[in-house]
């Protein structure tokens, strides 16, 4: 596989995978020296772009294997917002589908030559909502993230076959999934026995840590990046 010369890190690949038929490209960018561990990024509703990527990047900086993956496809038209709920309300709809899109990508990260078999997953919007179900669905995985994520459970699932603590990053503004959501989920998880822990951020809105949007929030995004590292830290 050809390498792919990356602004932050040394060099980055192109991660490729399928299910039932469908092509998926994620990317993966790695430290200098030895990683302590494998992060997987779960993108927001409008796919892979320059956002995951300089996550991947940050995380490689800091010593990580930092893997941004693809949940819709590489042929998936991504124009607008009736694209992005088109392509985020099929997997919201078709829950196996969304489990074997993250575990085949989780599969192909790991199979790549010096990346560490230890992972995290967070992601961020739709995302986060993925985080979670990896959580729900028994996933081995070292730990889980939700920055600004969907929180409700869907009916039938639940926490029990959680493999590792939880982070939930969130703000308080979030129109999307609000304070009573994430109380619900902080219930849920403590009923399931799963550690677990949540930061709010006064007044942040929906994509917080999303500069093009029109709910950045400069101060909440460094607070929960630096949640994130201190959460790595303990499991790394």
């Amino acid at each position: 596989m050809a390498l792919v010369l990356s602004a932050q890190t040394g060099f980055a690949d192109p991660l490729t995978y399928s299910v039932d038929g469908v092509e998926f490209q994620g990317y993966v960018a790695r430290p200098d020296g030895d990683a302590r561990g494998t992060v997987l990024i779960v993108h927001d509703w409008d796919g892979v772009n320059d956002h995951e990527i300089a996550r991947a990047d940050a995380l490689a900086q800091a010593g990580f294997v930092g893997v941004a993956v693809d949940l819709f496809g590489r042929d998936a038209v991504l124009d607008g917002f009736e694209d992005y709920r088109r392509e985020t309300g099929a997997l919201y709809a078709d829950r196996a589908t969304f489990r074997a899109r993250i575990s085949a990508a989780a599969q192909a990260a790991a199979q790549l030559d010096g990346v560490p078999a230890q992972m995290v997953i967070t992601g961020y919007c739709f995302g986060g909502a993925a985080a979670l179900e990896a959580a729900r669905a028994g996933m081995e995985m070292a730990g889980f993230v939700s920055f600004h994520g969907g929180l409700d459970t869907p009916d039938g699932q639940d926490y029990s076959a959680t493999t590792g603590p939880v982070l939930v990053l969130h703000g308080s503004a979030d129109p999307v999934s609000g304070m009573d959501d994430l109380a619900r989920l902080m219930d849920e998880l403590q009923a399931a026995d799963v550690p677990h822990e949540a930061q709010v951020f006064g007044g942040a809105r929906h994509s917080f840590t999303v500069q093009e949007s029109n709910d950045w929030d400069a101060a909440a995004n460094d607070k929960a990046h630096a949640a994130l590292s201190r959460f790595l830290d303990q499991i790394f």
